[in-house]
């Protein structure tokens, strides 16, 4: 529609109504930036002038009582309780406002209001893990169990993140693991394997194994790193059974249970196959050693696809390849040795051989295999081993005895694969 105007007073007359809009609109606009800029200085006087600027907007009032809610040196509970009430009334569909209300009402000992404040605000934000979370929280300082950890549960299923620290406080109210379980936490993976990690930082050994024995019933994908803080406090407390079952059932989780290697073996991953070092009952091993470049080679192997090579640069005396394992075994207990051995070009007399040392014994005797030399196509190395009575785990290493020969440093490659561990009667039973 096009206005058309007759005279020039009326032209007048509009322009002088669209200036005063503009003025009108231009005042308040510059208001609420004002109320904004002192809003963002985050001080008493800031958030008092912003009210003073913008009564009307809810925010302000929320954020004047956040102030004097958690302000050290300048807390009134009284003065937030205003605020968050004026806030409610502009906005009552204000979950936050809602449960800042609920906080500072418990703060005053005034529980019915606080109770009250905290359904305002699950009403307002149903779905919300912060409101499940501090109304969960509210709950279970009132001693109100069930209904709380219901609420942290829906709380945790919301964020999982918030797992371990919903397990933490539930155990603090009611020591009770399986309850916990079954009603803080969801049955996801994520969730208990922090758990597990946060209550091994606790020193929470057995209670750890409690939520593993509940993550394996699940039947996750896991990763064998997920696993590696329990499993190594069940080592370091010599609950090598514990450890063994943890290891295997993770193994499984992990998509590793068919790995190739040799049968019968308690050593696992003797074919170099997995990928994973430096975890649990894995090969240890660092690829950066000054002396000796260590790799997994999948051009040169016995069996499988791959093998282990170490190169020996020449220039050095070396004593130790940095290469071991840690093996599982059972005491008073007879077992066999071996390994697939192949070399190029290995100076000196001594080549690289497997010791084996038994762990968690007074007994510091160890056993070592035959060397190979020069250069050798794969050859079998093998040798009888026993535990002793005491004895739960072996430490298998790669090694170099020294040379008498005047010139000791070495050079070469040397190849490794399937090796092995296996029991006497297995190996006797084999076909």
């Amino acid at each position: 529609m096009i206005l058309r105007l007759s005279n020039s007073a009326q032209r007048g007359t509009l322009v002088l109504v669209a200036l005063l809009v503009a003025m009108f609109l231009s005042y308040f606009s510059i208001r609420n930036a004002r109320a904004e800029q002192f809003a963002s200085l985050q001080t008493r006087e800031g958030f008092e002038r912003a009210t003073q600027l913008e009564p009307g907007d809810a925010r302000n009032w929320y954020l004047l009582g956040r102030y004097w809610q958690f302000n050290l040196e300048d807390s009134d509970t009284q003065q937030a309780i205003r605020a968050y009430k004026i806030a409610a009334s502009l906005d009552s569909h204000s979950a936050d406002t809602w449960l800042g209300l609920g906080a500072a009402y418990e703060s005053s000992g005034d529980l019915a209001s606080a109770r009250d404040a905290f359904l305002h605000a699950k009403k307002s934000y149903p779905l919300s893990a912060e409101v499940s979370w501090q109304y969960g929280n509210f709950l279970l300082r009132q001693g109100e169990l069930q209904s709380a950890f219901s609420e942290m549960r829906r709380a945790v299923e919301a964020d999982p993140k918030r797992g371990a620290e919903a397990f933490s406080r539930a155990l603090r109210a009611d020591p009770d693991v399986p309850r916990i379980l079954n009603q803080v936490l969801p049955p996801n993976r994520d969730v208990y394997v922090d758990v597990i990690w946060d209550q091994i930082g606790e020193g929470q050994t057995n209670i750890a194994l409690q939520v593993w024995d509940r993550l394996v019933a699940i039947h996750p994908r896991l990763s064998l790193r997920d696993v590696y803080p329990l499993f190594d406090a069940l080592r370091n407390s010599k609950r090598i059974p514990d450890a063994l079952r943890v290891w295997d059932q993770a193994v499984i989780m992990a998509g590793m249970a068919d790995l190739q290697g040799p049968r019968g073996s308690v050593l696992w991953d003797g074919g170099f196959e997995s990928g994973v070092t430096g975890v649990g009952y894995s090969w240890f091993f660092s690829e950066g050693s000054r002396n000796v470049q260590i790799s997994i080679d999948s051009q040169e192997r016995h069996s499988g696809n791959h093998s282990l090579r170490l190169t020996f640069d020449g220039k050095s005396i070396v004593s130790s390849a940095g290469v071991c394992h840690y093996v599982p075994v059972q005491p008073l207990t007879s077992y066999r040795f071996s390994a697939w051995v192949k070399t190029r070009a290995i100076t000196t007399d001594q080549g690289v051989r497997f010791q084996l040392r038994s762990l968690g014994t007074l007994d510091i005797s160890v056993a070592e295999t035959p060397e190979l030399h020069g250069t050798e196509p794969w050859t079998r190395i093998e040798i009888p081993w026993s535990s002793g009575i005491d004895v739960q785990e072996v430490q298998v290493c790669l090694v170099r005895s020294l040379s008498d020969q005047l010139e000791n440093k070495i050079k070469g490659t040397t190849w490794v694969d399937d090796v092995a561990l296996v029991p006497e009667a297995a190996e006797h039973s084999k076909p």
